[in-house]
């Protein structure tokens, strides 16, 4: 029954949670779902493969998540950010490898004022470049603001559709704020990436479904999900963190599901699987989001243990990420990588 719910998936694009749940349940028909993920991910993005670098510009966070090395309870982390221009000098070298996105990342760090990040941001876009944000929640006239200075994309991961779970495992946060903020930055029109972590503790299949669907209900442009590896550093660190295999699954269902969607393969995948960004991409995956922040600062960002590429340069990690690409017969994309909406499902 598996295999026609993957023939399904792939045919229709549309599963129910029901069905969802017997597929990320079922270990036996893993390299089927596999591999219809790639056919569908060959069939409406083709086999470029869009790289997106990124600047982890401050682990600084007022936010106190169980699962992250950054909250800011965690008094072991040496903490650092990077001065405005100092971003925007690692965007220039950048643009010189060959990147055409940049992804501004960091914690919750609120020295950088809107003022400050219209200046970055303008910056930036004198490049040339698609510009990302990936800086947590913000208010719907911040995320205006950010818009109006050239910014095209904004990741905000969901992390988990599971109010309950959510809110346990993010103190003094609320769920429905999250959700207002990815609203916002739909109605302000970004393109919009979110995505789960998979693996969580008390996180149930169903729950992994729900996420699943979330995404299709909210047609996010960009799905970035992971397995959850637990940090010493943190509440959850007995947790059990093998959630490669699980990842992988719901990747692949997404694709199945949402065939135009984009979705990056996770470096935290490679450090659970050392080919690990491969075998995503071989599974529905078409982005790769190598560290282009230099030095001590990529050590620094420590969301969870055993971070690859932690002592390479960002010049090492575009040669290494696009030997790997043509290894698997896929090529690097010449285009800013937006999502092509061709799928009508």
């Amino acid at each position: 029954m598996t295999i026609q719910l993957i023939k399904k998936a792939e045919e229709t694009h549309s599963l129910n949670k029901d069905e969802l749940v017997l597929l990320l349940q079922d270990g036996s028909i893993n390299e089927e779902l596999f591999s219809a993920a790639d056919r569908v991910r060959k069939k409406y993005i083709g086999d470029e493969v869009h790289l997106r670098g990124i600047i982890e510009f401050s682990n600084i966070c007022k936010r106190d998540c169980l699962y992250c090395g950054l909250r800011g309870s965690n008094k072991k982390v040496e903490r650092y950010r990077l001065l405005p221009d100092e971003i925007i000098d690692l965007a220039k070298k950048a643009v010189g490898y060959g990147y055409k996105t940049v992804v501004m990342q960091s914690g919750e760090d609120e020295y950088y004022t809107v003022e400050r990040l219209q200046y970055i941001i303008s910056s930036l876009k004198e490049l040339g470049i698609a510009v990302t944000l990936s800086l947590g929640e913000k208010s719907y006239e911040e995320y205006k603001a950010y818009k109006e200075a050239g910014v095209d994309r904004y990741l905000l991961r969901i992390e988990t559709t599971d109010k309950a779970l959510y809110e346990a495992l993010d103190p003094g946060m609320s769920h429905e704020e999250r959700k207002r903020c990815l609203r916002d930055l739909k109605t302000l029109g970004y393109e919009v990436g979110t995505g789960n972590l998979v693996g969580l503790p008390n996180q149930t299949l169903e729950s992994l479904a729900d996420d699943i669907l979330f995404f299709k209900e909210m047609d996010a442009d960009m799905i970035g999900l992971g397995p959850f590896i637990p940090n010493e550093d943190t509440p959850l660190k007995e947790t059990s963190g093998d959630n490669f295999t699980m990842a992988l699954k719901v990747m692949a269902l997404v694709r199945l599901l949402m065939p135009d969607v984009n979705i990056p393969a996770t470096t935290a995948m490679e450090t659970l699987n050392k080919n690990g960004r491969m075998i995503a991409l071989q599974s529905g995956a078409n982005i790769v989001m190598p560290n282009i922040t230099e030095g001590d600062y990529r050590k620094m960002y420590a969301l969870y243990p055993g971070k690859i590429c932690v002592n390479d340069t960002p010049g090492h990690c575009f040669n290494c990420i696009t030997g790997k690409i043509k290894s698997i017969g896929r090529t690097v994309s010449d285009s800013k990588g937006s999502r092509v909406k061709k799928a009508r499902f």
